[in-house]
């Protein structure tokens, strides 16, 4: 059954897969039966974590997304499962014993092994020997029974030239292709393979003969060999796109030798047997042109799997800190998109992000012209009351942030300036929803306007930037891209719902990521408010079009109305728990209003009271604690970065100098840091603690700011290493 895009098994195996669930992930299987029940209703994961707390026990969104995944792949091996056995079955080669392992396998690769001997072949060299009549002679060499005649009598039976058999030698050479693939078809000796080439194989790299010159940023890896049981997957994904790139040649080096004789103690066990010399060259045969190739590629694939799934594990935890980044607040933000030759774009934005000026400066070379440049930001601050200034990180960023320090400062004026990244800001200006905002700008205008607004709300600015183009994973355009997307959305979504959208100023962008609502329920809510004006109250959302009851249930707990007649809809209480505020209200003989954001008042309430068939204790403290501090912010609060005004480029950097600056990004190996100086500089892991540090997400995150030490600079590679160990 498919529900809200979920697809649940069918009931007698709901049970049987929500236990084998529950063991895989080490969960009670009440809760992920719960868990899947919930889901299969159409209930959005945000929604069950936040509201469902009774029905799950409490499970958080990190073990509702497994689960909700767990059951993908169960019902994806559930479809292998009845695929292969059809296929079987149609060629009538079906038995019992063969039906029992199928339906008792649990892992789709070692299913595909189990089918690989009825899988439909290619026109192979066996393949085609089958074609002309050579199995019975194959099934005689793999049995390796006394042949009851001479050799060539055996042999001469074969002979059919007019399939093209025109010898004894050409009737065996066929005879031996069947047998070594379906020695190579044998599940347990590719499963031993496959082990002990994770075991005991290393991971090769080569450069290629004549790239050496093309390949030197892949200079680590020209002659590289590497346990498969320990090579980091940042490691492998730099060899892999360097043989994307036609420059390495990767691949899997094991132990021939213990291969090879595992094969012949496994295929080969008599000696006296009339064919035993051309058998053993046939194990050669089936290792060198068919095991080999087929464990290196298994193999490869696995750790390429992995090594995606350790990827995208960093990217989504680097993209949630960049999302969840502090916001400046509603306030007057002026936006400045630095450049040399064609000048910086100013773009003002009141409180709420609304556009209202641009103009073009010149205050760094060729043109130079500061006194002009300054006019106009003065300008700009006094006739627009401007409280903050944000400054992109690119070209020119660090010449622009001295002009407008320099501005400041001989006019006596404290506004807060910050420099933003501008990671992804030119994809955005470029897009179709930029285009449709705002028409008739010109595309470096639209990016001080992203910049401005990136200031005052990440969230809400980010969200309309395709997350790839964001800068904070490694090899974001080598992993599988429709894991990676579902991560993305998934990590989107977890943020935008713990923060809460504003109903009457988020843009479809931001509404499409709110639980339930989704793009075109996000555009209608939009249109609604453009036709109509402020939303007063969240049941007005029911007179949006489309918008029905299960989406309102889904989303109204996120949705926020700011200075609207309910108090309550500019908290996380949901709609359906007012009745129970009234109560309590009631009972400390409060008005409902006045028990919303009075922390004396919510304070006097005992949740145990308050407990009944339909609100269970988690709900009512999570009320209760709503109530003291409704519609909280989970951002942390907003601090700025104190660049060293004298440094502005690599070349001014020298070993010793302790600067304050930004993470940027957080990999397997360290993490990277903008001092302001065009360059991240690199915090290797080993620099990142006095302590021993495992994993660098431990100790920092994106947006965290710190103090570092520069170690070294390398000025014509760009490349600067920076330590905490100071």
């Amino acid at each position: 059954m498919i529900h809200g895009g979920f697809e649940m098994p069918e009931i007698q195996d709901r049970e049987q897969c929500a236990r084998a669930i529950a063991a895989d992930l080490q969960l009670p299987f009440k809760q992920v039966l719960a868990a899947m029940e919930l889901l299969e209703a159409g209930n959005t994961i945000p929604f069950i974590a936040r509201y469902r707390k009774e029905v799950t026990q409490g499970l958080d969104e990190i073990a509702l997304r497994s689960i909700e995944d767990a059951v993908e792949k169960s019902n994806a091996l559930a479809a292998r499962k009845s695929t292969v056995i059809k296929s079987i079955q149609g060629q009538g080669l079906m038995t019992d014993d063969l039906l029992a392992s199928i339906e008792s396998c649990g892992d789709l690769r070692q299913l595909e092994m189990i089918y690989l001997p009825f899988k439909p072949k290619r026109r192979t060299k066996a393949a085609i020997a089958r074609e002309r009549g050579l199995q019975p002679l194959a099934d005689l060499l793999i049995r390796q029974e006394p042949i009851g005649s001479s050799r060539a009598a055996l042999l001469n039976q074969f002979v059919k030239p007019e399939l093209e058999i025109p010898d004894r030698d050409a009737a065996l050479q066929g005879a031996l292709a069947i047998v070594a693939e379906q020695w190579s078809e044998d599940a347990t000796l590719r499963s031993w393979m496959i082990a002990d080439a994770v075991a005991s194989g290393k991971v090769t790299s080569n450069v290629k003969r004549g790239k050496k010159q093309e390949a030197e940023k892949f200079e680590l890896y020209f002659d590289h060999r590497e346990a498969v049981a320990k090579i980091p997957s940042h490691r492998l994904l730099a060899m892999l796109r360097g043989e994307s790139e036609g420059l390495l040649r990767v691949g899997i080096a094991m132990d021939d030798g213990r291969a090879v004789s595992r094969m012949k103690s496994q295929f080969v066990h008599d000696r006296q047997f009339e064919f035993h010399r051309e058998l053993l060259a046939a194990i050669g045969d089936c290792y060198e042109r068919l095991l080999q190739p087929a464990t290196q590629s298994s193999v490869l694939q696995s750790l390429k799997e992995q090594a995606d799934t350790d990827a995208i594990e960093v990217f989504g935890k680097n993209l949630h800190e960049l999302l969840m980044a502090s916001p400046a607040g509603p306030r007057v933000t002026l936006g400045i998109d630095p450049g040399f030759r064609t000048g910086c774009k100013l773009a003002v934005v009141d409180a709420t992000g609304k556009f209202l000026a641009t103009s073009t400066i010149f205050p760094t070379p060729p043109k130079s012209d500061r006194d002009s440049a300054g006019e106009r930001v003065l300008e700009f601050i006094k006739r627009y009351n401007i409280e903050l200034i944000a400054i992109g990180n690119g070209t020119a960023s660090r010449e622009t942030d001295v002009f407008v320090g320099d501005l400041l400062t001989e006019h006596g004026l404290k506004l807060t300036k910050v420099m933003v990244s501008e990671a992804g800001a030119s994809i955005y200006s470029a897009s179709e929803i930029a285009i449709k905002e705002f028409p008739d700008l010109d595309v470096t205008v639209r990016g001080a306007i992203s910049i401005a607004r990136r200031l005052q709300d990440p969230l809400a600015e980010l969200v309309k930037t395709d997350p790839k183009s964001i800068g904070v994973g490694q090899y974001q355009h080598d992993v599988n891209q429709t894991r990676l997307r579902k991560c993305l959305d998934r990590t989107v979504e977890s943020c935008v719902n713990a923060v809460g959208v504003d109903l009457n100023m988020a843009s479809v962008s931001l509404l499409s990521h709110v639980a339930g609502i989704g793009p075109k329920l996000a555009g209608n809510i939009v249109a609604f408010r453009d036709q109509n004006g402020r939303f007063k109250n969240r049941k007005q959302l029911m007179k949006v079009s489309k918008l029905g009851s299960k989406a309102f249930e889904q989303a109204a707990g996120f949705l926020r109305i700011c200075n609207g007649a309910e108090p309550l809809d500019n908290s996380a209480v949901h709609p359906e728990s007012y009745a129970l505020v009234s109560r309590m209200a009631t009972k400390l003989g409060a008005d409902p209003r006045t028990l919303v954001g009075d922390s004396g008042l919510s304070h006097k309430l005992r949740p145990s009271d308050y407990v009944d068939d339909r609100f269970g204790l988690p709900t009512v403290v999570d009320i209760i604690s709503e109530l003291e501090k409704p519609g909280r912010d989970p951002r942390r609060e907003f601090r700025v970065v104190k660049f060293d005004e004298s440094i502005n480029s690599v070349g001014d950097l020298k070993p010793g100098l302790v600067m304050e600056g930004v993470i940027t990004n957080v990999t397997h190996f360290g993490a990277f840091v903008d001092i302001g100086v065009h360059q991240d500089a690199l915090i290797h892991i080993s620099q990142l603690s006095n302590s021993f540090v495992k994993d660098p997400s431990e100790v920092v995150a994106v947006g965290d700011l710190v103090k570092v030490k520069v170690l070294e600079i390398d000025v014509g590679r760009k490349r600067i290493s920076v330590t905490r160990k100071f």
